[in-house]
């Protein structure tokens, strides 16, 4: 680090036991092909992507097999070769223990990779500075890369800052909770992808600053990444700045706030600060996929716990099924079998061992009961206060936790319910063991379904509005034809009262017989006209119902054709008619 760089702090935080050591004792593993690869389509934050390939297809290690369903969404790739077996739920990894869509791969033990350059190969460049910042976000996009160190935040979307200028760019590598050590091994043996994939985000962003935030509980790791620094001629323009250890400082807001004493505001992005954080996993994953067009396939996953006899940090195969994984770290099944994914604090009780390794697994935790008891019964809250000195986001988790209790979720929002991290610090300072996080969870859940349910209703309201407003709009268009209809009759009908007074001398001379011949001569045409109005009338309306048949494509369109054809044949016949009465004298 060549610069001097302050460090803030933020309120609130606790020191739980570490328990890191357990797995950096042995250097990165990586994992086998396992006989199944279950790959979920949801992975990321946003919508879920959508299939690409069909049961029975052969698909190389690589080969796009999701394309993004959206904006916020991002595409997914086979982890190997082999032949897609199915697609269809199966149980993910989440803490409701439901299943989504999941696309299942039985691999062909070939790990046969798809063709694939670096992106300056592809476009025949030599360094990427000189690659429009668009162009490489979009191929950060199409290789699947989504943050691998939160909730999975697809990271184009996160690099697509608008209009706002970025001055500070964040690399996260804290990695502040019990028992996880992915970040500090990655740091530890592949530093320099780190430090590429912050050259990368850099000229992204057209950031003025680099920061790698990292613990001082991670000695090597720094050493790494200070190392790597010089070796690619980056010890001026990226600093790697020791913050002290404490939980939850690798969290996004309170990191940022470390770093740079700026607090994120309440609804919003560090973006509009100027600032960009990234996980220092996602940072190396997009070093890959530029330099050697790897899509993202597999991730760094830590194993630990008394219940493993080899723990420690594996590169292991998106999609590959717990079970296989923890049979590669030794682990032996406890009386009170219990598995969690993530760490102590943030994590979740897995329902299945059948569930799959995703994009965001950074950790699975096999701990003995002694290790990691399970929870007893909540007592009684007692006002002590613990929570609140405990929070890191300065809420009050006590009244977050009536009002969600009560379901008062109105009141728990006006009291920043979403500003909770969820990092659990004030479950665990709690003397009274309420598992006060679920209380949020619930709470946050409930009040987006009730959103998701009013923003439905206000859409079903829209589509009703504009069918009023339709079916007025036709009632008035047909009033309006009518009327015209009428008035072209009223004038046809006193063009004919003006025709006898226009007769001629002659004609009024007439005799007897001859009068009473054109009398009822006359009668006939009126007889005729009126016969002429009532068929174009139904013409007309014969025309309407074919009109909007057509609109709405109704398959009667050609019986009404053949109606308006044969209404539109009488009404030629009728006035065929009528030229002859006209003609004579």
């Amino acid at each position: 680090m060549t610069h001097q760089i302050r460090i803030f702090d933020f309120d609130g935080g606790i020191h739980p036991a570490e328990n890191k050591t357990q797995s950096t004792q042995r250097p990165i593993r990586v994992a086998s092909i396992p006989n199944e690869l279950i790959l979920p389509l949801h992975q990321h934050i946003g919508a879920a992507a959508k299939p690409v390939v069909s049961v029975g297809d052969q698909v190389l290690k690589g080969q796009l097999i999701a394309d993004a369903a959206g904006f916020v969404s991002v595409p997914l790739h086979a982890p190997t070769s082999g032949e897609i077996i199915a697609i269809e739920p199966r149980l993910v990894p989440h803490a409701s223990g439901l299943s989504e869509d999941c696309i299942v791969i039985r691999p062909d033990g070939a790990d046969r990779w798809i063709e694939r350059q670096s992106l300056l190969e592809q476009l025949g460049m030599e360094d990427f500075a000189n690659i429009p910042a668009a162009q490489l976000v979009n191929h950060i996009r199409q290789c699947g890369i989504a943050g691998m160190g939160g909730a999975g935040f697809p990271t184009a979307v996160k690099l697509n800052i608008g209009q706002r200028n970025i001055g500070t760019l964040i690399l996260n590598g804290a990695e502040c909770e019990p028992y996880i050590t992915a970040d500090d091994m990655l740091m530890r043996e592949r530093a320099h992808e780190v430090v590429r994939g912050a050259q990368i985000l850099l000229h992204i962003l057209n950031a003025n600053q680099c920061l790698i935030g990292v613990e001082d509980n991670k000695p090597n790791a720094i050493a790494a990444l200070n190392t790597a620094l010089v070796d690619l001629h980056e010890e001026h323009h990226i600093d790697v700045v020791v913050i002290p250890t404490k939980y939850p400082s690798g969290g996004e807001k309170q990191l940022i706030q470390i770093l740079t004493g700026e607090e994120v505001p309440a609804g919003g992005i560090p973006a509009d600060l100027g600032i960009v954080c990234q996980n220092v996993g996602t940072a190396s994953a997009i070093a890959r996929a530029v330099d050697y067009g790897e899509p993202l396939i597999s991730r760094i996953t830590t194993v630990t716990g008394d219940a493993v006899h080899s723990a420690g940090n594996w590169e292991v195969l998106l999609g590959t099924p717990i079970s296989a994984l923890l049979a590669l770290a030794d682990y032996t099944a406890q009386k009170r079998e219990r598995v969690i994914m993530g760490g102590p604090m943030m994590g979740f009780a897995l329902p299945s061992l059948d569930i799959p390794v995703i994009k965001t697994t950074n950790c699975l935790l096999a701990p003995s009961e002694k290790e990691l008891p399970t929870n007893k019964p909540s007592m009684a809250c007692i006002r002590c206060g613990m929570c609140a000195e405990a929070c890191p986001a300065e809420l009050l988790p006590q009244q977050l936790y009536w009002f969600s209790k009560a379901e008062e979720f109105s009141k728990a929002e006006q009291h920043n319910l979403f500003d909770c991290i969820e990092c659990g610090a004030c479950s665990y300072v709690c003397p009274s063991e309420i598992p006060l996080v679920q209380y949020y969870r619930y709470a946050k859940g409930a009040v987006r379904e009730e959103r998701a349910a009013q923003a439905k209703a206000d859409q079903a309201r829209e589509r009703f509005e504009h069918r009023l407003a339709r079916q007025e709009r036709e009632l008035a268009e047909k009033e309006a034809k009518r009327k015209a209809r009428a008035e072209k009759a009223a004038q046809a009908q006193s063009a004919k009262a003006e025709a006898p007074a226009a007769m001629t001398d002659k004609t009024a001379l007439a005799t007897p017989a001859a009068s009473n011949n054109n009398q009822a001569t006359e009668l006939d045409a009126d007889a005729l006209a009126k016969k002429i109005l009532a068929q174009t009338d139904r013409l007309e309306k014969a025309k309407e119902r074919l009109a909007m048949a057509q609109q709405e494509n109704h398959d009667t369109v050609d019986a009404l054709t053949m109606a308006v054809n044969k209404q539109q044949d009488k009404l030629t016949q009728l006035q065929q008619q009528a030229e002859p009465a006209s003609e004579n004298p």
